[in-house]
């Protein structure tokens, strides 16, 4: 008996770090795959600033430190910073005016001057 206990441990020991390297290529593979999903949102025309920012902290939690990880940062930072910069700009590049405050007082004097539809001819 003693033998066959010999034996058995350092196989056990074996098919262990077979799993735990099995996880974490997963673990790995699994992060790639969010990273490179990522910089395919943040290539987008309106890209989901959270689910890339998620996506990018999977990776870094996975223990990914590549040049993509940096890649994906720098382009979630430039893009927040172009959208700042951006912000309130119409197309033509000129700032939209602020809507003017409704007053109830001058909305009801605005209907009583309105027009009435021109009267039908009588036959």
């Amino acid at each position: 008996m003693p033998i066959e206990a010999a034996l058995i441990k350092p196989v056990v020991d074996a098919l262990m770090t077979l799993l735990q390297r099995g996880e974490k290529a997963t673990l790995k593979r699994n992060a790639e795959a969010a990273l490179r999903e990522a910089i395919r949102e943040l290539l987008l025309a309106n890209p989901d600033e959270n689910k890339a920012q998620a996506r990018i902290a999977v990776a870094k939690a996975a223990g990914l430190l590549s040049e993509d990880v940096l890649l994906a940062e720098d382009m979630l930072q430039k893009h927040r910073a172009s959208k700042a910069r951006t912000a309130g700009k119409t197309g033509t590049g000129r700032k939209r005016k602020p809507a003017a405050p409704a007053d109830s007082a001058t909305d009801g004097a605005k209907s009583a001057t309105r027009r009435k539809p021109p009267a039908k001819p009588r036959a």
